[in-house]
């Protein structure tokens, strides 16, 4: 299921749009892979887990390059065999579709590797 969202490509918003309702982001968690969660309903939360650094940091630049090309952001917390990823965006303060696009496309990314 989390394919059919990392075929796709996130849509920059310029604010002005409302953040997504419980509801939505309900359906749309559900396309992603588990592990994902929404806290207080403002960001998507993923924590992965690697046998090193070395696997973890290449993860991280991996993801890096997907969220360049993409133009969506994610904050990344790396450590020794550890990295999660924080993902909402800015301009309004919460979750569009396209924060679901990226975490699939992280899922996809961690798949590859």
């Amino acid at each position: 299921m989390a394919s059919e969202l990392a075929k796709r490509h996130c849509v920059p918003c310029r604010g002005g749009t409302p953040p997504l309702s419980r509801e939505e982001q309900g359906r749309l968690l559900e396309k992603l892979e588990a592990g994902w969660s929404v806290p207080d309903g403002h960001h998507l939360l993923r924590e992965y887990r690697f046998p090193d650094f070395r696997t973890a940091l290449a993860f991280v630049n991996r993801v890096g390059e997907v969220a360049e090309a993409e133009g969506h952001h994610p904050d990344l917390e790396l450590t020794w065999g550890r990295v999660a990823i924080k993902i909402w965006t800015h301009a309004i303060d919460g979750l569009t579709e396209s924060d679901f696009i990226l975490a699939a496309k992280a899922d996809a990314v961690r798949g590859d590797g």
